[in-house]
């Protein structure tokens, strides 16, 4: 299975400047006017532009405030403390402090259209060290 991450902007230009700064990604392919792929994490990333406004799912409409979702993306990076900064640089929001725990560390953060993420740096033998 193949999968792809789509993340609707209201801003395309701010968005490809935030994602290739915060995380380090390239562009893959311009798509048309509204979508660019990104490239260099696990998966592809697709920016969507979607007007703050436009239809989303059910009767809904898409808000770029900051929101919660019960699904969030974790980046995976071998220096939090560094990760974090290049993300604050890039314009995300820390919410809360720096989390430990046996399997390693963990942040959370907003990226400045509302979409929440997690910054997470395994240590030991990562989620293993949790195993039963």
């Amino acid at each position: 299975m193949q999968q792809l991450i789509n993340i609707d902007v209201p801003d395309l230009d701010a968005a490809l400047a935030f994602y290739t700064r915060a995380f380090g990604l390239h562009i893959g392919r311009r798509l048309g006017a509204d979508a660019i792929e990104l490239l260099g994490g696990a998966a592809p990333i697709y920016l969507l532009r979607k007007p703050e406004g436009s239809p989303a799912a059910g009767d809904e409409t898409r808000r770029y405030a900051r929101h919660w979702s019960p699904i969030h993306l974790d980046v995976a990076v071998t220096d939090l403390d560094a990760a974090l900064a290049s993300a604050l640089a890039a314009g995300a929001r820390q919410e809360g402090r720096i989390r430990s725990a046996n399997w390693g560390r963990i942040v959370a953060i907003a990226d400045p259209f509302g979409h929440g993420w997690c910054l997470l740096q395994f240590l030991g033998r990562g989620y293993d060290e949790i195993t039963g």
